[in-house]
């Protein structure tokens, strides 16, 4: 199955869907946003990565940033922070350059690598999107995080391939239906910048018709 180029989903909107489902579809099918300090301070580390579409070349190696990208298969599309092209024996060949080379693509983020697997899943799915539009393999790519100044590479295991189809699959099911999930609360609902949209102290409040209920009683003792 191949997907319509209209009914693309935003790739890095696999983040916030693997973090919170009900996040994902407040931002992607009900068009809510707010911002906090994480998505700011985000916003502003992209902007100094992203140059679109501007090329540097260093010995051998290309480097392309804000390298827009698609899968037909998954129905999605976005564009990669950094995608690095290294010269290598077998590899692709690249339109006005010489010799063959691998593909290599790098994620950044502004904070520290995560116990969860958000940032990996959506950096595996940049790479499956580089694969089906170079009809290449890629083995690994990095993920920078601005916390540490570091890279820390990533391996996309097919553990990590399988579960990002699942995700785009259940995605494209939401999106279809305009679903939006009921609230479910937990640690990762303080740092959420949709909170006071969300609501999720909600969840615990008592039903309107509790409430009356509760109240008729205490007025009739």
């Amino acid at each position: 199955m191949e997907y319509k180029e209209d009914d693309y989903l935003m790739l890095s909107g696999i983040q916030h869907f693997k973090f919170c489902r009900r996040q994902w579809a407040l931002i992607h099918i009900e068009q809510q946003w707010a911002e906090n300090v994480h998505t700011v301070i985000g916003e502003l580390m992209h902007k100094k990565v992203h140059d679109p579409m501007s090329k540097e070349k260093r010995k051998d190696t290309i480097i392309v940033r804000a390298l827009p990208i698609a899968s037909r298969k998954m129905g999605i599309s976005g564009e990669c922070d950094v995608v690095e092209f290294h010269k290598c024996e077998d590899g692709i060949s690249l339109f006005g350059h010489r010799g063959l080379y691998s593909v290599f693509p790098v994620e950044y983020k502004k904070g520290k690598p995560k116990i969860t697997e958000e940032d990996k899943l959506q950096l595996t799915a940049q790479a499956m999107c580089l694969e089906e539009m170079f009809s290449t393999e890629i083995s690994e790519g990095a993920i920078f995080y601005g916390e540490t100044r570091r890279r820390e590479n990533v391996l996309f295991s097919q553990e990590l391939r399988d579960e990002v189809k699942e995700l785009f699959d259940e995605m494209h099911q939401y999106y279809s239906r305009g679903y939006t999930p009921k609230v479910k609360t937990g640690k990762s609902c303080n740092s959420c910048s949709l909170k006071e949209i969300c609501l999720p102290k909600l969840e615990k409040t008592t039903s309107v018709t509790a409430y009356i209920t509760q109240s008729l009683r205490e007025d009739a003792r």
